[in-house]
């Protein structure tokens, strides 16, 4: 198969993430966090068996937590590679090309490579007794073809809490719980040990674990699972000091081993400089030792997060921020008010899948504060129509404008603006994807 014949087989899978979509189509339900009727490994289990087990050919570090996984990751990842070891990166969900997902030494697989891996998946999938999804297959391609390339170590980021996620067949050296948030769950009862529990499935006896926020109320649900060794924020590790630098921050992290120096981390976003102490310790915790200072700065010079307070114009300012839950959004905020200085107007464009609440999402961002606000949806079977939102907003007696399609509202945006405004892009990643691609071009 070629690409396209390998993709439109791959999306004959059950797609529990969404699909793109007609706009105004009904969105699909997901399980509510915590809830795990139904579910089973036994279909990757499955399927793993039949390509010969190709996630048990590299050590792994497992990261699951409502946010900040992808930083983590990254940041692991660069440090590693800068050490000289062959690294792999599995992630979700993309911005832009489903190749976005699966990264061995800094490269994103080719889509002939993809091509080559699915086709091998369409040869081995009809002789399985369990039919896999969507996720379960392009999880599958990435270890395969990790296992291909001779990967030593993989960051593996979990797709939906953690012990029933596809990627939980892997036996994690270190797994990472970054935080414990509302995503995909109700929020009812004792939701946060249902999702704690969840997530601490990830845990294996051989794993140090890494808690990458406080969880002192949920550590009898996570000390559950047995491990090797567990450090936790801010006990164990922290950021020991964080100054805004032109650009970014310079950070100094403090593990078990001791501190570090002074890192600089080209990002904006007030939650890197905690990212970047997750990920020293994670590495650290792999290795079973601290590293030289050299190493993390080398390793962290040139890192970019796509979709995460990315500046992707100038005069006006447009920045794309991934913020899809109230505390990543509370979060921007501050990133905003700290990091970025208001020389003119702020416009907000923004929109949603199903099941935030666009309510407490404009109280977390501060929309009250933004000059102007677009709504927008994301062009997803899951996505909250745009006009529904906006009657939240207008409720709320915010003063909104609506443009269903996201690179319209951009454009609209844009229309209204002056060189030294600023266009803020958030809600979803969705919405950020759709808008990338045409945000940094010259006719946007």
């Amino acid at each position: 198969m070629n690409i396209t014949q390998a993709l439109s087989w791959l999306n004959s899978f059950q797609n529990l993430e969404g699909h793109r979509a007609t706009r105004h189509k009904g969105g699909a339900a997901l399980p509510v966090a915590g809830k795990t009727d139904e579910l089973s490994l036994d279909p990757m289990l499955e399927l793993m068996a039949a390509l010969g087990d190709p996630h048990l050919s590299f050590r792994t570090i497992h990261l699951t937590g409502t946010n900040g996984k992808g930083s983590t990751a990254k940041f692991a990842d660069a440090i590693l590679r800068e050490l000289g070891l062959s690294v792999a990166r599995y992630s979700s969900p993309h911005l832009e090309r489903v190749n976005e997902r699966i990264v061995w030494d800094d490269r994103e697989i080719t889509d002939e490579e993809l091509a080559a891996v699915l086709t091998l998946l369409s040869q081995v999938t009809p002789t399985l007794t369990n039919q896999p999804s969507y996720f379960e297959l392009l999880t599958a391609a990435a270890f395969a073809w990790f296992a291909e390339q001779g990967a030593e170590v993989a960051a593996i980021e979990v797709g939906l809490l953690g012990r029933f996620d596809a990627t939980n067949v892997v036996e994690a050296d270190v797994a990472v719980i970054t935080n414990i948030g509302k995503d995909h769950t109700d929020g009812q009862g004792d939701w946060r040990q249902r999702v704690a529990s969840e997530k601490a499935g990830i845990i294996t006896a051989d794993s140090h674990v890494i808690l990458g926020s406080p969880m002192d109320e949920l550590m009898p649900t996570i000390l559950q699972e047995p491990n090797r060794d567990l450090w936790a924020s801010p006990t164990d590790f922290a950021v020991e000091d964080d100054q805004l630098a032109v650009g970014g921050h310079m950070v100094t992290v403090r593990t078990p081993n001791g501190v570090t120096e002074p890192i600089f981390l080209p990002l904006h976003g007030a939650y890197q400089p905690h990212n970047l102490a997750t990920a020293v310790a994670t590495v650290e915790a792999f290795l079973g030792r601290t590293l030289e200072h050299e190493v993390y700065e080398a390793a962290l010079a040139q890192v970019d997060m796509p979709g995460r307070f990315e500046i992707v114009r100038r005069e006006p300012t447009v920045v794309l921020e991934g913020a899809h839950n109230p505390d990543g959004a509370r979060v921007a905020k501050y990133t905003l008010d700290t990091e970025f200085a208001r020389l003119g107007s702020w416009i907000l464009v923004i929109g949603f899948l199903n099941g935030k609440d666009p309510a407490e999402m404009f109280e977390a961002i501060g929309a009250a504060d933004f000059d102007a606000i677009i709504i927008c949806e994301p062009t997803w079977s899951r996505a909250q129509p745009a006009e529904e939102v906006a009657e939240i907003a207008r409720a709320m007696h915010l003063a909104v404008e609506v443009v269903p399609d996201p690179n319209d509202a951009v454009r609209r945006a844009l229309a209204v603006t002056s060189d030294e405004d600023l266009v803020f892009v958030a809600g979803s990643l969705y919405v950020v994807g759709e808008v990338r691609a045409t945000a940094r071009s010259v006719d946007f």
